[in-house]
């Protein structure tokens, strides 16, 4: 019984063979006949009856055959040419398609695996995951949004605030007692620096990084347009030549945080604990400091054209250079503030009235490349009440 199925399957699989080749040799020979009637009879049909009957040598006759045969060879040689080019189109359309499978499938592979590796008890293996994500995220597009949010949950997550664990240090630890975030959690700063540097070409709007700990945190540099840091604790973070444009800074405690030639373009610093804090050559236009507490504030030379100061804590601040010609200091508290000549008050406003102390301008500002490092520098303490 099975020697003789066996043996009809091969007699089926020799009849199949049998016949795909008869009829390659049909249409080869089709083929044949084809070309034959296109360059044996074709091309005297042609002249003939371009000739209308008229009377020629045979020499010219067989040359006029000639031609058109020539003629009719260029044209199927440029068929020939055009159906390889597109043929080739077609593989090359192919082996693209197939590469990028692969290579989605390579890079959904390492996607999988850095994310597990933020689960790591190990730090070091935190950090490789972290790198992977950043290197993802860089050279793919569709990913970027999905790292830049796993990125800002991670900080959130690892770094609550108020704090919470027996490593963290506590809320009220005076902040000199504080280790710099990459010292303290060195994945941490990864995390954030990637997540600055990502947010420079993201597409979605708003990253969530409020309520996170991020003290003595290194941003210089970096981007956080359209980020919500609210009620989150940045104190003695560095900001230099930061971009925090349309950031939300609400009830954010940036307490001697260095913003200097930082750019704060229309961001929201509602409630806002600036006290001494840098804001030396800082962009706050269209800034809203309602409320803000920025006693012992250095802004000098900062650009706050049409930034709002409504009910904003001004006092001791050093406004010396500060250009606050459009600024709307509405019951803005200015005792003990410092000021020069080349400190720019919106017209109609009495500085003096106001308790503003007029005082020599400091002149040209120190290379920032002369300042004491961030993870070295001691914040002073403060004259203001808390």
């Amino acid at each position: 019984m099975g020697t003789g199925e066996t043996s009809g399957g091969r007699r089926a699989v020799h009849g199949g063979r049998v016949r795909r080749r008869a009829a390659a040799g049909l249409l080869a020979g089709a083929g044949l006949a084809v070309l034959g009637t296109v360059f044996v009879l074709l091309p005297g049909v042609v002249v003939d009856h371009d000739l209308a009957g008229a009377s020629v040598a045979a020499q010219d006759r067989l040359k006029a055959v000639n031609d058109v045969r020539t003629a009719l060879l260029q044209v199927i040689g440029g068929l020939v040419v055009l159906f390889g080019a597109y043929a080739t189109w077609r593989q090359l359309r192919v082996n693209q398609d197939g590469l990028r499978a692969t290579q989605e499938g390579y890079v959904t592979d390492r996607f999988s695996r850095a994310v597990d590796q933020l689960g790591s008890d190990k730090l070091d293996v935190r950090i490789g995951g972290l790198h992977a994500l950043w290197r993802i995220a860089e050279q793919s597009d569709r990913d970027r949004e999905a790292i830049i949010s796993i990125l800002a949950a991670y900080l959130r997550t690892h770094l609550p605030w108020p704090p919470a664990g027996p490593e963290a240090p506590a809320a009220d630890v005076p902040i000199n007692d504080v280790a710099p975030l990459e010292t303290r959690t060195a994945d941490a700063q990864v995390a954030l620096t990637a997540l600055g540097v990502l947010c420079q070409h993201r597409e979605q709007s708003w990253v969530n990084l409020s309520l996170t700990d991020l003290r003595r945190a290194d941003c210089d540099g970096l981007w956080f347009p359209e980020v919500n840091f609210d009620r989150a604790c940045m104190e003695a973070a560095s900001f230099y030549r930061a971009n925090l444009t349309q950031a939300s800074l609400v009830s954010l405690n940036l307490r001697h945080a260095d913003l200097t030639t930082a750019i704060l373009r229309r961001a929201r610093c509602v409630l806002t604990d600036l006290r001494a804090a840098k804001l030396v050559e800082t962009d706050l236009r269209d800034a809203d400091f309602t409320g803000t507490d920025l006693r012992e504030a250095n802004l000098r030379k900062a650009d706050a054209h049409d930034a709002v100061f409504h009910r904003a804590d001004l006092r001791m601040a050093d406004l010396r250079g500060t250009d606050l010609s459009t600024a709307d200091l509405a019951d803005a508290r200015l005792t003990g503030a410092l000021a020069s000549e080349r400190t720019r008050w919106p017209a109609g406003f009495d500085h003096t009235a106001a308790g503003v102390v007029h005082t020599e301008d400091p002149g040209p500002e120190p290379p920032p490349l002369l300042q004491p490092p961030g993870t070295t520098w001691q914040a002073p303490p403060l004259r203001s009440t808390p």
